[in-house]
Formats: C-alpha cells, structure tokens, sequence
C-alpha cells in the first residue's frame, strides 16, 4: 500500500499563520509567531504546509493540472457546460480575454503565495539553522535537505508564473519578504529593462538537484533528486526555445541532453523503483499501487481520508457527465475537443495523419435524426484515445456504456459529445480510493510530470543536437506502450501492431465477456523514414506529445514553447468551429506566446510592475 505524504488544511495553516488574498498579502491569523516554529518540528509542519499548496488552487483557474490553459486554450478540450457558465472561462477558451480576466489574476495570486509558503519554510529553516544541521536526514542533514525542498518550490512557483506570464515577472525570495512583509518587488530595472528571472529559477532548482536524496524512506510525495532533475531539463528546454519570455532564445540543448540522460540511467522514484514506462497506458489513470509504477516522477499526491478528498480540483464532479451517470451529480465540465478526437485516427499503416488528412474524416461521434449519438466503430484509432476519452458505445470506465445525450453531456451545442475519461474515479475503487458523491474524487496521484515526458524531451534534445535517428527509439518507445493491453497481434516486417479486440477484454459493465468492439485499434511504430531529417522527425515528436499527453495540462505550454501556437491554434479555431459555433468569431493572436499580467496586480504596486511588453 503506498504511503501517501497527506497534506492537511490545519497545517498549511500553520504556516506561520497566513493566507494570501492580494499579490503577497501577508495578514497574521491568530496567535502563532516564527520563533514557535523555529525548531526542528516547527519546520517540518511548515514544509507540510508548502506542499499543501499543490492542492490551494481554486476551482478551475488556478489548478495544478493547468487543464483551463493547457488543454482548452490549447485545442484539446472545450470548456464544456453552458456558454454562460464561468464567463471568464469562456472568454479563455473563445479568445477574447482582456488583462482584467478574474482566472488570469487568481492563478498569479495562487502562484506567489506559493512563494511565499517556500520563502517560509527558508527563513524559519535559517533561524533554527544549528538545530537542523545537527538532526540527520535522508542522504544529508535536515537543514540542507529543508532549503533544498523549499527552493525548489520557490523556482517550481516561479516557473509557474513565468510559462503563463512571461519571464519578465517578479522574483521574491526570503529576504524581499522579510525586509517587508508585503514586498514591492518591481519588474524593471532603474531605466525601465524588464528584469527576466531565468537565471533564478535555475538557481533554486540546482541547488535542489545536488542537494535532495534520490529518495525518501518516508513520506514518498516528497520531491527527489530526480524529479528535481526533470524539472531542470523542463527550465532550460523553455529557455532554449522560441519562448523565454521574450521570444528569445539561447542554446542549452545540450545541457537538457546530459540531464536528462543522469534521470534516464539513474533515476527513480520513491520507492526505489527505477524509473520506466508503465505496463499499459491506462494502468497510469488508475488509482492505488498503480501510482508507484516507476512512471511517476513528480505527482500531487492524492488522498481520500473519511470523508476528506484530497484532489486538487482535477478529477471532481466537474469534469464528468452532469445529471448523475456515474452515480453523483456532475457539472459537465472539460470535453475533449472535435480535433483531439479526430487526431486519433491512423492510416492502415497504424500511423497518424501527421497532415492534417483526419480532419477531412467526419468526426467520430454523430448525432441522427432523433439526437441519438452514434459513434464510428470502423475507423481505424489510436487506443489511447479510449483512454482519455469518454465516447458513446464505450465503456466508460466500470460503469456503464454511454448511449444517450441525457445525463451525459450537460450542452452538447457548446462543449460536444465527449467526456474527459483520465484521472476520474472507478465504481471498483469506491471505497478507500474513491467518493462518489458530490464530489466524486479519486486517491489518484496525478502527474505532473511522468516518466514518458522524459523520453520525449529527451528526443527533442537530440533532434535539437543533431540526431534525429536516435530520437526516433525514444519516441517508438513511447508509442510502442500505447499498445499494449489492446493488441493480439503483431507484425514485426513493418513494426505494426493491430487490434480487433474490445476495448477491454473482460467487459466490466455486466461482468461477461466482451464480443463487440469499441474501435478497430491500429498502432504502428514510425519507420526510420520519419526521423531522416529535424523537420520530419519534430514532426513526429510533437505528434506524440499531443496523444501520449493528452488532457494533461500541457498542450497550449508546448505550442507557446516550440513558437506555432497561433498557427495551430487558427487551424484548430477553422475546425472545431465547424462543430460549435461558439468559435465563428475567434482567432489567436501570434503575440500571445504568453498572457498578460493582471491588471489588478499591476494597479496595487503602484508604477514598480510594468506589463509585459507584448500586452502593452
């Protein structure tokens, strides 16, 4: 049974007391000073309390899966719901936000105080420096090993804000904090330059690399060395693209290489698995001993205690079907979108229609004459798209086969005919792993980053340096996995694999086995053909990455990163519209590689935080 390191709302209360309601707004609540936690106990309550944080996100906009930036804005998925609902939600994904959107202020506000909740834990960890240093840790003592877990959750915070904002951003560390309690951290120099923090950020999250243990004995949520090796590589890839905040760029491929190469040949996880691609690709979304395949590298640790659901806001009610399918009602939030859908299919090779040729395929899922959806059994797909995606006449999950709009999808005309699939609670785990009620929540860890992220930027950093062939193993390797569970039969001349199967072998709805199937699954393995040159083999790369990621959070991040985040996205725009009006009127402006800050934070400090220049 994997030992869950569970954060409590009590605790991050203690964290010295505060809560952050403005941009660094620090007001004390009740009694409890610095000096009662200047100890070695105090310090571990307010590192509790820090990765609290990873679950203090709000509802929608400022959430650590990022599925409002990552996936809607990104094309993956539609808000889903009504046009209505969230009026700020719908002006993200239709385009039309302006700097006052209320989603863009509470993600920035969330982000800085989880600055804060670090700077914290590094002041307090000072103060009561001789007493840590002379406690043991895991691989050093506790006082290295206390700023080590702290300052890679003030660069991890930063990098946050820096993805979505621009690099131009402030940087707080514990000194602007305690030489203020609300610091005035400007974002410009003396003579008005944008201040970028890159150089930061890789400071906090160095220091983490050489200083965390490889793992923790206890407490397994705790980041390690390697996940903070990850997140390192993640920092300098941002750095070496198009995007470093300013559409910039300076080189650290190589670098990205040889980090990535130490998680490869050394990394793993907290239990001392090494890390590996799980068995199947839905084992990932499974809550329970699942969590700890060697494919998790860095998680929000979920819990369910009682009645407490410790969830993040990523798999609740809100992203399923509305009316109560699954025994709980349901908000009808997070569809996947037409074109992600579509995306899934392949050629009779097994391989995608890498240009653009499944959009001229109508879309999977129909409605008749009687708004009775319909679903394409013969088109040839991808098996991960049952994975993410809920679909009529598949099984969802244990519960049921969605055959009907009602109690499914809450408005089809503004969100369509799919349900987000990953990360939601089984009727088999309900129990210690699952509540279905209200809240319909799940003890599944989710990924922020996994162990399939590496190997494909790990194939980006050799495309980047010069060997698009060799990337092509680590890319195969990922797409090879998709298959398995889903597959009887190979064809090793042309590296195909190919199904008839049912989506699951056993058909777990009514317990009997399944002889229908839920697609005609076809996976083949890219030829060598593919990686012949950087622009095929980028090609593939960012292909895989769409799939293999897909509702994860990570799409609009990578399209702004590799620099074709409008093109993708107006070619996404003059599809999808064509299933939901809602986009008729929008496009994307090839300025927004990044958001703009706040108008409300740039408003309260008072001339010293200037708005990025693109925004201006």
């Amino acid at each position: 049974m994997k030992r869950l390191f569970i954060y409590s709302a009590m605790t991050a209360m203690l964290a010295l007391g505060t809560s952050c309601s403005d941009f660094l707004d620090v007001k004390p609540v009740g009694n409890v000073s610095e000096a009662d936690f200047a100890n070695v106990t105090g310090v571990e309550q307010l590192l509790t309390g820090m990765y609290a944080k990873m679950h203090d996100n709000a509802y929608f906009e400022a959430t650590l899966s990022n599925y409002a930036y990552g996936d809607v804005m990104g094309g993956s998925a539609n808000k889903g719901t009504t046009y209505q609902d969230q009026p700020d939600f719908t002006s993200l994904e239709t385009y039309t936000f302006t700097t006052d959107n209320g989603y863009l202020n509470t993600k920035w506000k969330k982000c800085y105080n989880g600055v804060f909740s670090a700077n914290n834990v590094i002041k307090v960890s000072d103060q009561a420096k001789e007493a840590l240093s002379a406690a043991n840790g895991e691989s050093k003592d506790k006082y290295t090993e206390a700023i080590a877990q702290a300052r890679f959750f003030r660069g991890f915070w930063h990098f946050e804000v820096v993805k979505l904002f621009g690099a131009a951003v402030p940087y707080v560390d514990e000194v602007a904090m305690q030489e203020n309690v609300n610091p005035q951290v400007s974002n410009v120099d003396e003579s008005g330059n944008y201040i970028y923090i890159w150089d930061k950020i890789v400071d906090d999250i160095k220091y983490a690399y050489d200083n965390l243990p490889d793992t923790w004995s206890t407490d397994k949520g705790r980041v390690n060395k390697w996940a903070a090796a990850a997140m390192l590589a993640k920092v300098k890839m941002y750095q070496s693209g198009v995007y470093d905040g300013k559409n910039g760029n300076s080189n650290h491929w190589g670098e990205v290489k040889s980090i990535l190469e130490d998680v490869i040949a050394n990394g793993k996880d907290n239990n001392g698995t090494k890390y590996r691609l799980a068995d199947t690709y839905e084992e990932l979304y499974t809550a329970g001993e699942s969590d700890w395949t060697g494919e998790s590298v860095f998680d929000i640790q979920m819990a369910i205690t009682g009645t407490v659901a410790e969830t993040s806001n990523i798999n609740g009610a809100w992203h399923i079907g509305f009316s109560g399918a699954l025994g709980t009602g349901g908000w009808g939030f997070y569809q996947p979108s037409n074109d992600l859908v579509n995306s899934h299919i392949v050629d009779e090779k097994g391989l995608p229609m890498m240009d653009g040729g499944y959009k001229n395929i109508p879309v999977l899922t129909q409605l008749d004459e009687n708004k009775v959806p319909h679903t394409d059994l013969t088109v040839y797909t991808d098996p991960r798209l049952d994975v993410s995606t809920g679909r009529f006449q598949t099984p969802f999950l244990d519960w049921t086969v969605p055959a009907i709009i009602d109690g499914w999808v809450r408005d089809y005309s503004n969100g369509g005919l799919y349900l987000n699939k990953k990360n939601i609670p089984r009727k088999a785990d309900k129990g210690s792993l699952s509540i279905t009620n209200q809240t319909c929540s799940t003890a599944k860890n989710f990924h922020l980053i996994r162990y399939a992220d590496v190997l494909l930027w790990y194939a980006e950093a050799l495309i980047e340096t010069g060997n698009p062939q060799e990337a092509g193993k680590y890319i195969n390797q990922v797409r090879a996995r998709a298959a398995k569970g889903y597959v009887k039969a190979a064809d090793a001349d042309n590296g195909m694999v190919e199904t008839t199967s049912p989506y699951v072998f056993e058909d777990l709805v009514d317990g009997t086995k399944g002889v229908n199937a839920a697609a005609n699954y076809r996976i083949g393995l890219y030829p060598d053909s593919q990686f012949a040159t950087k622009e095929k083999a980028t090609q593939a790369l960012r292909w895989e990455r769409k799939l293999e990621m897909a509702l994860e959070g990570h799409r609009w991040y990578d399209l702004a990163r590799w620099g074709i985040i409008a093109d993708e996205l107006n070619s996404y725009l003059a599809y999808e519209k064509q299933y939901l009006l809602k986009y008729a009127n929008s496009s994307y402006n090839p300025k927004w590689v990044y958001l703009p800050i706040p108008l409300n934070e740039i408003q309260k400090m008072d001339g010293l935080l200037v708005q990025n220049e693109n925004w201006k």
